[in-house]
């Protein structure tokens, strides 16, 4: 269970990074979504890092945790087209996915 916990945590850490971003481009009162949103996601991301922590051991839990936030992260970048999909950085991608995979297997 508390690697599905870490898994969700460092999925929204996606979400908390692409509502910072949102943020900064919002005007007036529609930065109170993307705010709010920014709030929440942090504070759910960090707390189920925190949960996967009491069994797994940080090094893996948080490397697991930033590597799924940082693929998915470009990956929304990508869809969005805030950043180009070159097959140089799908396959670097494709990589961190692959080592964190690994490092449930040898966990």
């Amino acid at each position: 269970m508390s690697w599905v916990i870490l898994i969700l945590s460092g999925a929204l850490e996606a979400v908390w990074a692409a509502a910072l971003h949102r943020t900064s481009q919002a005007t007036g009162r529609r930065k109170l979504l993307p705010a709010a949103i920014f709030l929440l996601s942090v504070v759910a991301s960090t707390g189920g890092l925190a949960i996967a922590m009491q069994s797994i051991p940080t090094g893996t839990a948080y490397a697991v945790w930033v590597g799924v936030g940082v693929v998915l992260t470009s990956a929304y970048a990508m869809v969005t087209r805030v950043e180009r999909a070159t097959a140089a950085r799908i396959l670097l991608l494709g990589g961190i996915a692959a080592c964190v995979v690994g490092l449930k297997v040898v966990a």
